[in-house]
């Protein structure tokens, strides 16, 4: 697996053109899924945006006037530390107002249903946002890491913090209106570390940068035991995660996309519905 971050049109490494339409028949998928033992649900954006999650997708997929890949980066964090965080400030504040939604939950109970089975499910998600914990999922692979967690620069230790605001100079901070101006805190008033008082980044994957080796091991492993993939609200155009349902379809592995729309990789996946992701995990 490439472990750096990146949005790019690759779909051309993985043959997804002239290949037969992926099938929508749903007793072929029950059947394959009545069988399967190690299923991985492979979740994006798409899954969280009906929780009211904003995605920094697409048109309208600005925070004021910069788009995410314009801040998720550590240039942008060197070059303008207060700005950012009040970018990862916001987006904190929001989730505090939202809850798993139908399909979260939907996931979480398929696991809970089969793992009295020894059926395992796992989650391997690009969301930095907890829904799928919150909704009670047990195996979780954050590939992006977690608004709710730290990393100090200085020191690099990871801590979980859910505290609102993060700290007293973001109070009521990072609002989104395109009009609103930089707070420009000083950086001995953002986020510290408690351990050596460093600044504190958000331990989220930024554009670039590479995923930590153990989420890459815990990855490969559940890629490698996986027997079904249900692909779950992503548009498949970041990578490492984009290839990840593509992979396992060149080795033979049935992948069902959820998606509303095609993505880049639907013609070289099995099947492809346009049905809400609940209704199809409630199969037996």
């Amino acid at each position: 697996i490439s472990n750096t971050m990146a949005s790019e049109d690759r779909a051309g490494e993985f043959g997804l053109w002239g290949k037969d339409a992926p099938s929508s028949d749903m007793a072929a998928f029950r059947e394959l899924f009545s069988k399967a033992r190690n299923i991985v649900v492979l979740s994006g954006a798409g899954i969280s945006a009906e929780s009211g999650v904003p995605t920094f997708r697409g048109a309208g997929g600005y925070w004021r006037t910069y788009q995410a890949q314009q801040l998720a980066t550590m240039e942008s964090f060197i070059a303008n530390p207060s700005l950012v965080w009040e970018f990862y400030s916001y987006r904190r504040e929001v989730m505090h107002s939202k809850n798993p939604n139908a399909a979260h939950k939907a996931i979480a109970e398929l696991e809970a249903r089969l793992k009295p089975q020894g059926r395992n499910v796992t989650v391997i998600t690009q969301n930095i946002d907890r829904l799928h914990f919150r909704a009670g999922s047990q195996k979780i692979i954050e590939l992006h890491g977690s608004l709710f967690h730290t990393r100090c620069t200085k020191c690099g230790v990871v801590e979980e913090n859910n505290d609102s605001p993060i700290c007293p100079a973001l109070k009521d901070k990072g609002a989104p209106d395109p009009n609103a101006e930089d707070a420009k805190i000083p950086i001995s008033e953002l986020p510290c570390c408690k351990t050596c008082s460093g600044l504190l980044r958000p331990h989220v994957v930024w554009f670039g940068e590479a995923l930590e080796r153990k989420v890459l091991e815990d990855t490969d492993t559940a890629l490698d035991e996986c027997d079904l993939c249900l692909l779950v609200g992503t548009s498949s155009v970041v990578y490492p995660a984009a290839g990840f349902a593509p992979m396992l379809a060149a080795k033979g592995v049935p992948v069902a996309e959820f998606n509303l729309e095609e993505t880049p990789v639907t013609g070289a996946l099995r099947f492809h519905f346009q049905v809400s992701m609940p209704s199809a995990l409630s199969i037996r």
